[in-house]
């Protein structure tokens, strides 16, 4: 048993750019590393390590430093209590200086000269790209809930729609980049800091909603543009519950580098802390890919499975699971372990075993959708998909008999359609279900097609109305078991709110044939692979002086039949008993439709962002509004900044951008 070294912490030290910018720091090493230096870990993030990851800073970090590394915690450029300013994410300003800050960790007298990159979500991001970008000292990373295609599968757009999440996930960062930094670190400069940041604060929707195409703007940072350009060991890390489900099987198939990947039953968090359950010992996963990779310890991981998933036993639709039953299955080789079997959309609402020609219409009211919860569930909150009976009734629906044997769904679905309609623009969304013997439907996976992109997505290209067009929509990677018993149901729609914006006009499709392509695994009953229970270290040691909770609602207003959906986050109001700062966040989010209208969609978002300590207090209020017209979207964004609720600035932003068939 290793025996654990005694630590250090340092709350701020500075890294200097190469243009003199003061990124800060939090820095947890072993007390003896200057006498005997130790690898570095970098987590590189714009979400302020002073109170905004501070508790999973806390569970993480330190385990690796007292098992002999330096453990990094970097606030970017303009955010938390780092210099500069912010203009966009993965910029190749934030390029630069993740890898000058890996150039200073390895010339420190502290450390060995190896250097490993760790991240989740935007930490998962910049682990890949800084990886693709070959800096002489990185030698391996940690990346989790991640994507190998901006464009494709992040939060902006899906199949070329564009995805509601761009201007909700925009709100979250107007939020974040225009707080305050801490006083007590930063000294009396962090009144010009803070004012220079809400000076130069931009509203991102406006930038992303300018780039509507796969251009130039989304393959920057895009590490499937040239999958060799990464040579640091990989392990690669998502969750079922997770937007970010694709990832892992990508860099598995195609980078070159030594590679492996896990992905579990979690939402939008690390695996030794998240849900649902069962968790599993991430951070001894780490270490052992840090000892093999940064100290040439051979812990056996290129033993490993290429791909480890979490087989999920099917179960009742739920908006949020403690835990779900399943057992681990490994596949080397992957994805050439998978069998693949063919049914077809037929006549009656069947989907069967033989092709069939169709004339099934399809014109969904703009509320279908509403069952399909969050796009990223994150909160932990009532964000997972519902039961989808409301949603199927609105769809097109072909289901399978009574299945006879247990259906192992190991893969990525591929449904191949082909239909004509009657817009210029229209869009399509693809659930698998599963229907359960009393009629419930529980979302398995879903795939969405903006059908001008059907010949790729590079450029939209409007559809003449009523010609015939062939399309494949692929639905997203799941590892799913339907009991005997159950059935396996495709539904069909032209419309899924709120994940989506609608197009300008209600379209009717028309299918024509149709067929699904899945892939099965026959996969046992047994873990074919097997991990220790999660360990972490000592939890965050604050003071909570108002619990955090969170309330989704949707209400019909029965005079004018519009639809609204609220959704309130509130993170509560903490005190670090360390420095004694309070961090307290509200954030607020509608979204309003009716179920005859598209052009009737609208959205708002309110984040209200305080900090204090003592007799000194910053808070910022931000709201976003979004709206459309047949040919331009709307947006329009307040900041507000009180100091001691004193108004002391604000700024207003109003763009308009044309819609590019979507």
């Amino acid at each position: 048993m290793t025996k654990l070294k005694d630590i250090i912490e340092q709350p701020d030290i500075g890294i200097i750019m190469p243009d003199g910018c003061r990124l800060s720091a939090r820095i947890w090493m072993p007390s003896d590393a200057e006498s005997k230096p130790v690898p570095a870990i970098l987590e590189f993030l714009p979400y302020r390590k002073r109170d905004g990851t501070t508790a999973r800073d806390s569970l993480t970090h330190p385990y690796f430093a007292k098992r002999g590394y330096a453990c990094i915690r970097v606030d970017m450029r303009g955010n938390g209590d780092s210099q500069g300013l912010m203009h966009d994410e993965y910029a190749k300003q934030e390029m630069d200086d993740a890898v000058a800050t890996i150039k200073w960790l390895a010339e420190q007298p502290w450390c060995s000269g190896t250097v490993g990159m760790m991240g989740i979500s935007w930490g998962g991001f910049n682990a890949l790209q800084v990886a693709a970008l070959q800096p002489s000292a990185l030698r391996a990373i940690i990346t989790l809930c991640s994507t190998v295609d901006r464009y494709a599968d992040d939060i902006h757009y899906k199949g070329g729609c564009l995805l509601n999440e761009n201007l909700g996930w925009g709100a979250t960062m107007w939020a974040y980049s225009s707080r305050a930094p801490d006083p007590e670190l930063v000294g009396e400069e962090w009144r010009s800091m803070w004012r220079d940041r809400l000076e130069a604060e931009q509203f991102l929707p406006h930038i992303w909603l300018n780039h509507q195409n796969r251009d130039a703007y989304w393959k920057h940072g895009s590490i499937c543009e040239d999958y060799k350009a990464i040579t640091a060991a990989t392990l690669a890390i998502g969750g079922w519950g997770d937007a970010y489900k694709n990832a892992v099987s990508h860099l598995v198939e195609n980078i070159t580098a030594p590679v492996k990947g896990i992905v579990g039953p979690w939402v939008h968090k690390y695996p030794h802390f998240a849900v649902p359950e069962p968790r599993i010992g991430f951070l001894q996963e780490a270490l052992r890919w840090w000892d093999h990779w940064l100290k040439n310890i051979d812990q056996g991981v290129e033993a490993d499975p290429d791909y480890t998933a979490y087989l999920m036993d099917g179960v009742r639709p739920q908006t949020s699971y403690e835990r779900r039953d399943g057992h681990w299955i490994a596949e080397n080789n992957w994805p050439q372990g998978l069998t693949y079997q063919t049914l077809h959309l037929q006549n009656d609402q069947i989907l069967g075993s033989e092709p069939a020609q169709l004339q099934t219409v399809i014109n969904s009211p703009q509320t279908c959708g509403l069952s399909g919860g969050e796009y990223c569930s994150i909160w932990l909150g009532a964000e997972m998909p519902g039961d989808q009976r409301a949603d199927d009734a609105l769809s097109a629906c072909f289901t399978s008999a009574v299945l006879e044997q247990d259906y192992d769904i190991v893969g990525a679905p591929e449904l191949v359609v082909r239909l004509r309609v009657d817009k210029p623009a229209a869009q399509i969304a693809v659930r698998l279900n599963h229907i359960h013997p009393d009629g419930a439907s529980t979302r398995v996976t879903y795939g969405v097609l903006n059908l001008a992109h059907h010949q790729g997505f590079d450029k939209a290209q409007p559809l003449v109305p009523h010609d015939i067009i062939e399309v494949s929509v692929l639905l997203d990677q799941i590892a799913y078991r339907v009991p005997k018993g159950h059935q396996i149901r495709i539904a069909i729609s032209t419309s899924y709110w709120p994940l989506l914006w609608p197009s300008p006009e209600a379209a009717t499709i028309c299918l024509i044939t149709g067929e699904l392509n899945l892939p099965t695994r026959a996969s046992g009953s047994t873990n074919e692979r097997n991990f220790a229970e999660p360990e972490a270290e000592t939890p965050w040691d604050s003071e909570v002086i108002r619990p955090a909770g969170n309330s989704r609602k949707q209400t019909s207003d029965l005079a004018t039949g519009q639809v609204t959906l609220e959704i309130i986050d509130d993170f509560g109001r903490v005190k670090d008993n360390d420095h004694g700062l309070i961090n307290d966040c509200i954030a607020r989010e509608y979204w309003h439709i009716h179920p005859d209208d598209p052009l009737s969609a609208a959205a708002q978002t309110h984040w209200t962002t305080c900090n204090a300590r003592g007799d000194w207090s910053v808070r910022t209020e931000t709201y976003a509004n979004m709206r459309s017209d047949a040919q331009q979207f709307y947006l329009t964004a307040r900041l507000e900044a009180y100091e001691n609720d004193v108004l002391i600035y604000d700024k207003e932003l109003e763009h308009t951008i044309p819609r590019d068939c979507r």
